[in-house]
């Protein structure tokens, strides 16, 4: 969401630098900024290619970016290191990504990075029909890249091939193969979400014992159960008589623990991250934001717990953190739906 803020303020300024055609209207890629910035900082090199190689122009550009930043009362900072404009929001802002994201629902996962690009999209696999696990990764990836395309404001299509083939069509009676023998063991969210995560080159081949196994050092468990733990905590809160009240009473300021403006900081990437996996056709790499994203909610629930034993009252401290808490489960369960992975409450 803060990329596509920050894409917005720009807007004005990058269409009048590079006028169509060919029109540039947004910044296109966000990175993150070298490790030691402070949570909810974002970097472009979006000058780069405003410029067309001119070092001098590239400069201008970039400061002439930065300056039109610094006029937003939410950045608190905006400079320009060998080209890329590197921005820094409030803690504020970044703090009331919390009720936006929770309000925003699936659609906290949308933006419009790829508007203007055709994707081709197959149909989607039938993974218990695969014949082997390359085959059952090779059209995955493919499904996913376009689904992540999509929401990140593409267009697709359907190809002549994905038209006229029949994609793992079974035949009568049960599936057969490796593949189908893992999900009947481990599940199909388990074996999809192990499946989704294999980079190219490695061996196209999941554990299902590994797969199957209910801790925190198996990924696919992991990104579940911080979602159940998410919804669990604010379950608690309702058996409780406490609730998230209004969007208008929520206090930023009270999410400004490290670990907190750490977590937010994850959650301000889902956008981003859904659109460079699909810019790059690496959807393996989503999966991989939803660990570190998990990673940043259990280290914050150690530091700055919303539910506790004991807890009987609420108040706006702990009312921010409800607030956390929902929109880290919405985050989630927004990221294993685009990937086809069931998301249970409980776990």
């Amino acid at each position: 969401m803060l990329t596509g803020d920050l894409d917005r303020l720009l807007a004005a300024e990058i269409s009048a630098l590079r006028p169509p055609p060919p029109a540039i209207t947004t910044a296109g890629t966000w990175e993150p900024a070298p490790p030691g910035n402070a949570p909810g900082t974002y970097a472009t090199p979006i000058a780069f290619r405003l410029a067309d190689g001119s070092l001098v122009g590239q400069q201008r550009i970039a400061m002439t970016l930065a300056a039109a930043l610094r006029r937003a009362d939410w950045v608190c900072g905006a400079t320009v290191t060998g080209g890329y404009v590197t921005v820094t929001v409030t803690p504020d802002a970044l703090a009331a990504l919390a009720p936006r994201i929770t309000a925003a629902g699936p659609a906290c996962a949308r933006s419009t990075a790829l508007a203007g690009k055709a994707v081709p999209a197959p149909p989607a696999p039938d993974l218990a029909a695969a014949a082997g696990w390359a085959e059952a990764r090779r059209r995955l990836a493919a499904f996913l890249t376009a689904q992540l395309a999509e929401v990140a404001g593409a267009r697709i299509f359907p190809t002549e091939l994905a038209e006229r083939e029949v994609v793992l069509a079974r035949g009568p009676g049960p599936a057969t193969g490796p593949v189908a023998a893992a999900i009947e063991f481990a599940g199909a969210g388990a074996i999809r979400y192990a499946l989704a995560r294999l980079p190219p080159g490695a061996p196209a081949e999941v554990d299902p014992c590994r797969a199957a196994a209910h801790h925190i050092g198996v990924p696919a468990y992991a990104v579940r159960y911080a979602h159940a733990h998410a919804v669990s905590t604010l379950r608690q809160a309702a058996e409780l008589g406490l609730s998230l009240g209004e969007a208008a009473d929520f206090q930023p300021r009270l999410l400004a623990h490290p670990s907190e403006q750490a977590l937010l900081d994850e959650l301000s990437w889902l956008a981003e991250r859904v659109a460079g996996a699909a810019r790059r056709a690496r959807p393996d790499v989503f999966p991989r934001y939803l660990e570190r994203l998990a990673g940043a909610y259990f280290d914050c629930q150690e530091q700055r717990p919303a539910a506790r034993p004991g807890l009987t009252a609420g108040g706006p401290e702990l009312t921010a953190r409800l607030w956390l808490a929902a929109a880290t489960a919405t985050t989630l369960r927004a990221g294993l739906d685009l990937l086809g992975v069931d998301v249970p409450d409980r776990l």
